[in-house]
């Protein structure tokens, strides 16, 4: 049976390239927005569902990590990374000097931050809730307007590329994670994302999570933090760490931190893709 994989549409965004790169045979299916994309995956529509999740220049995608802290029973069962090359697209004879506004993803506009303040910094720059969706909002403005897409979209929407590769740094990656049912079984070469909560605070409560990690010698990737949107000051904490959770070493260290915090999920262990050079 053929899989029916959900992402982040329409067709021509970052997403679907991660989605034809995760499995090309695979029955794609676009949806507007991350929550539903997960929507998907969790009422049966979609097999599986493919979000962003991670920027190598603008870092976390924070409603990504907001779903899979609080909003979703959904795993993380695979990852992978593409390079983002960002393209300044126009209805074709648009002047360029009339241009003013741009759109595109909240992250994209972002990634682009200096290129568009040296060359439109008079334009407005408009969310949309994907770069492919940023092109057809930019082909319905009221004004001169640009959007930031790749090549494909700007195939797919009639779109005149005006100036490519326009993201601050050249080595843009971007990290989508595919959720499903059920995360990854061992391949040998996994990763384990979780996150955690304390009620109270008080000295060492950090120390003593990561010492469960370091004393056993597992390699920690990365570490961040959300608010818990509760209070100021509270924060719930995001870990990945080299390993599989049914690892025996990475398990016993999971329980270990499980039983110092007042809130943990595991979001799941799946394969390690390392970033291209």
């Amino acid at each position: 049976m053929t899989t029916r994989l959900a992402y982040l549409g329409p067709a021509g965004s970052y997403a679907e390239q991660a989605a034809v790169d995760y499995d090309a045979t695979a029955r794609l299916v676009p949806f507007v927005s991350i929550p539903a994309v997960a929507s998907a995956v969790g009422s049966g529509l979609a097999d599986e569902g493919v979000v962003p999740i991670e920027n190598s220049l603008e870092g976390s995608v924070t409603f990504t990590l907001d779903l899979l802290i609080g909003e979703t029973d959904l795993f993380v069962r695979n990852e992978l990374v593409i390079p983002i090359d960002h393209c300044l697209v126009v209805v074709a004879g648009t002047d360029m000097e009339a241009i003013r506004a741009v759109y595109s993803h909240p992250q994209a506009l972002a990634q682009c931050r200096s290129f568009l303040e040296r060359c439109f910094p008079a334009a407005e720059q408009m969310a949309s809730l994907s770069t492919s969706a940023a092109v057809e909002q930019m082909r319905s403005s009221d004004v001169p307007a640009a959007a930031i897409a790749n090549r494909r979209a700007a195939s797919l929407y009639d779109a005149q590329i005006i100036a490519t590769g326009i993201q601050d740094r050249p080595n843009n990656q971007t990290r989508f994670v595919i959720l499903a049912p059920s995360d990854h079984a061992p391949t040998g070469r996994d990763k384990t994302s979780i996150c955690f909560s304390f009620d109270e605070d008080s000295p060492g409560m950090m120390y003593s999570v990561l010492y469960e990690i370091a004393k056993r010698h597992i390699n920690m990737t990365k570490i961040e933090s959300r608010p818990t949107g509760e209070t100021l000051g509270r924060y719930i904490f995001l870990i990945d760490i080299e390993g599989h959770r049914e690892d025996a070493i990475v398990k016993d260290a999971l329980n270990a931190i499980r039983s110092q915090v007042s809130m943990f999920r595991i979001f799941g262990s799946y394969p390690t893709t390392p970033p291209s050079a």
